[in-house]
Order: C-alpha cells, then structure tokens, then sequence
C-alpha cells in the first residue's frame, strides 16, 4: 500500500512540510516523512484551541455528541484502511491494527454519549436560595500519545476531551503519524468546528515545554512511559495546571496452585505477546505456585516456541516486529543481562535476521530479582516465570515495584481472589482472563504507574471543573 502523506492539522487546515523520515519496522524502509512545527506554527495551533474552545463549549451537549458519533462512525467504516497504516508504521499484525481502529471507535462513541449526562447536582438551601454545583469543561488540553497505539490512545483522549466540551492539541507520536491522522481526519469530516482539534509533531521536548507553560493550555493529558510522565508532571506542577497520567507498568500474574495450569499458560501466551510486548498492561511477571511450575513452564515455553514472527501483513503472523531500533536494543540488553546473572532462558532471547526489528518472543525462568528486566519494565516480548510457594510472598513480590498499572490471576478460590483483589496494589485486576478495560470502565494507575483515569463515567472528570453556584432569590 501508498503511506499517506503526513500532515499537520491546525485550525482546520492540513499543513504539508519538511521534517523527519517514518520507517517501517518490518524492513527499515523509509516510508514517508513526518512534519516538524515550527514555534510560531505551534503559537498558531494554541490560539486556535482557544477560539476552538469558546465555540465548542457554546454547542449543546446533543449536538457534540452527534458530530462526535459521526467521526466513530467513520472510524468503524475505515477500519480497515487506517489498520494497513497502523501495520506499516508500528509493525503490529494487520488483524491487531483493525482491531485496535474499532476499539478507538467504540471508545469515542461512548464518551460521546456519557456526555450527554455530564450532571450537577441541587443542594437544598433556605427558602430564598437555590445553591447549585456545575460542571464546566476545564479548557483546551495538550495531549499527549505513544507510537505503541496509535489511534486507541489517541482516541480515548479525543473521546474524553470532546465530550466535556473541551478543544484539543494534540501531540502524537513521530514515529506513527498515519493513524494520528487519520484519526483526527475523521473528526474533520465529522464536521467538528475549526479549531476544536490541532495536530502536531515535531521535537517532544521543544512541544511540551511550549504546551504546558501556554497560558491558554489548562489541562496536560500523556500517555508513556514513567520518566517521561514524571518530567512532563514536574513542568505542569510548576504551572498549576492538572494532569492525568497514563504511565508505565510491570504487571503480575499470579497462578495459583488451583489453577489450570496449561489453561492459564495458553492464555498467558496470547496476552504476553499481543503487540510484541508493547503493551503497558501486557503481563510480564509470572509468578507461579511451585506445585505447578513445571507444568506451566513447559506449556508456556512451547507455545511461546510455536509463535509465527513475521511481517503484520502477512496473515499467518501472530505477532510482529518492535516499532523501533531503540527496543530492539533493549530486549537484547534485558537478556543478557538476566542470563549473566542466573537466568535460564527457556526459548528465544535473540534478535530474528539482521533486516527489520524482530525478535523471539522470550521466555526466561528463575529470574534473580536484581536483574534489570525485573525491575524495569521490559515493554517487549520478554516474559519472566517466577516460582512461589506461599500467597504471603507472592503479593509482596507483586506489590514490591513502583509500578501499579495491571495485575492478572488464576485461581479457583474466592478467598484468594478477595485477598488479592485488597492487597494487589494496581488500577486494574483481572481474574481468570486478561481482558483489559471496556468503554464503560475506569482505567489508570496507582503509584508510577500514573495518576487520574481515562474511559468510564470517571474519565470525563479530568476535563471539567466544578464550580459551585449560590443565588439568593430576593423575596417577591
């Protein structure tokens, strides 16, 4: 297929100019090339939010909704498209790429309708005073989102921001610019207003600090990775200004000694290597009881073994290459180091050819706890087996990192589902399945795994103010 031409978007106008190459995974091939703002281009884009914003605030919440309905409507209709685009700049199989394409769709059209139903509340008062609490859309956002979903990230924050009544910069990743685009494009033939939703790439570091010290800019909005989040955190608390977080994780998976071993390793498979690892919930520590290591280590490890690597447009593919050079790199060092260290490797643990950014889905057992990979987070195809023999030990390991993004467990037990459900420190717990969050749910993290929540009914709250309001009503 043709990589789209890349673009910026700034008060309704698509902006075409020089910048920095897009490469695809699968073959380092340059594709295309993405634009670079320029300051006063990035003025531009700020003043027009604002006067996006006055418009769009004034639109009832009926007839947002319609045009924001539209644009998933037409996300759904280009699914198919929009995931080759996805496929030849991130990598990920082409039935993954859709799928993610439809889940955008799915999150924007239920923030649409939720915000319809944005209410205040009446508190009762004297006989000549009506005290009202209000919500008002706190502003014009910068977003910020990650290459690894290109339009589900994104989605979610056009999704929340929109329905609140909020206008929107938004900064997507350089290295996947075509599902960013085409994203936005859909809102624009939705016939979202001028000015509502702005586009740009260009250097991170020079946008955020422009973006969050903007006056006109009230809310900070990033999905990635913990250092990132925490700088960018630090420079919005140096502006008062309210940020939600969607950071890092390492996420646990507790298998208990009830459970269906092989059962439990099958699903396991499928879930450590969805998008090559490049998940932020995807699991990566498995702690399994000991009675039922061997069992499960064998049929994780085989199955991991059977996983067809390849290109995302060839349909036998289960999983493809990393998005970038710079993970590629680090599954190598992760590896390296935790067999340097005592390490076995069960299979995989090395680069796939020497053209494009493969490598084996990795599976390591008995790694020490000081080796690297268990204490960063790995965001690859590496998966850890750990063994356990007591549910004491085994939430402490769970809870001994600074991350608090997902944790998984397998068990037949209420009891232990109870106990882990309290005492797991994480946003979101799964039991039985690795199903991640629905449109309706709230979804974050705790500790360095973030702050505040996108999705749900909560999730529309970062982008709105309470303000309470009192009238005293003069007596006739």
């Amino acid at each position: 297929m043709t990589y789209p031409e890349i673009r910026l978007f700034i008060d309704g106008a698509w902006i075409a100019q020089a910048g920095d190459p897009v490469l695809n995974p699968a073959n380092e091939d340059v594709i295309g090339e993405v634009p670079c703002i320029t300051p006063a281009q990035l003025e531009e884009a700020v003043s027009a939010a604002s006067r996006g914003f006055e418009i769009w605030r004034r639109t009832a919440p009926d007839k947002r909704a319609e045009t924001i309905l539209r644009a998933a409507q037409l996300l759904r209709a280009r699914a198919r498209e929009i995931g080759e685009v996805i496929t030849l700049e991130q990598g990920k199989p082409i039935a993954d790429a859709k799928s993610e394409v439809l889940r955008a769709s799915e999150l924007i059209a239920w923030d649409a309708e939720e915000g319809r139903r944005t209410y205040g509340r009446v508190i009762p008062g004297g006989v000549n005073f009506r005290q009202q609490v209000v919500r008002d859309p706190i502003g014009p956002v910068a977003a910020f989102t990650p290459w690894s979903a290109p339009t589900s990230s994104a989605g979610r924050k056009l999704g929340g921001a929109l329905a609140a009544g909020c206008s929107i910069v938004l900064k997507a990743s350089e290295e996947t610019p075509g599902g960013a685009c085409a994203l936005v494009k859909c809102f624009e033939d939705a016939g979202l207003p001028r000015g509502v939703i702005n586009l740009v790439f260009g250097d991170p570091d020079e946008i955020s600090r422009y973006l969050i010290a903007a006056p006109a800019i009230r809310l900070i909005t990033f999905t990635g990775s913990v250092p990132v989040g925490i700088h960018l955190a630090k420079l919005a608390a140096a502006e008062m200004k309210p940020v939600v977080m969607e950071l890092g994780g390492h996420s646990p998976v507790i298998i208990c000694a009830d459970a269906d071993p092989r059962a439990a390793a099958e699903a396991s498979v499928k879930a450590k290597f969805r998008n090559a690892g490049q998940v932020c919930i995807s699991p990566t520590r498995f702690l399994v009881h000991q009675s039922r290591f061997d069992e499960f280590a064998e049929a994780f490890a085989g199955r991991t073994k059977a996983l067809r690597v390849g290109d995302g447009f060839d349909h036998s593919s289960q999983m493809g290459p990393l998005a970038n050079q710079r993970r590629l790199q680090a599954m190598q060092e992760f590896v390296v180091d935790a067999q340097r260290r005592g390490a076995k490797i069960l299979t995989g643990g090395e680069r796939i050819g020497n053209r494009g950014y493969f490598f084996e889905p990795t599976v390591l057992a008995d790694v020490p706890a000081e080796s690297k990979v268990m204490n960063v987070e790995p965001f690859g195809p590496i998966a850890l087996l750990l063994r356990f023999s007591d549910l004491s030990d085994v939430v402490r390991e769970a809870n001994r990192l600074p991350y608090g993004l997902a944790a998984y467990a397998f068990t037949k037990s209420a009891e232990t589902v109870a106990r882990l459900t309290s005492q797991v420190e994480v946003g979101h717990f799964a039991v039985n399945h690795f199903g991640g969050g629905i449109p309706e749910s709230p979804f974050g993290g705790v500790k360095n795994s973030g702050m505040g929540r996108e999705g749900g009914s909560e999730g529309l709250e970062a982008y709105q103010v309470i303000k309470f309001v009192t009238h005293r009503v003069e007596a006739a």
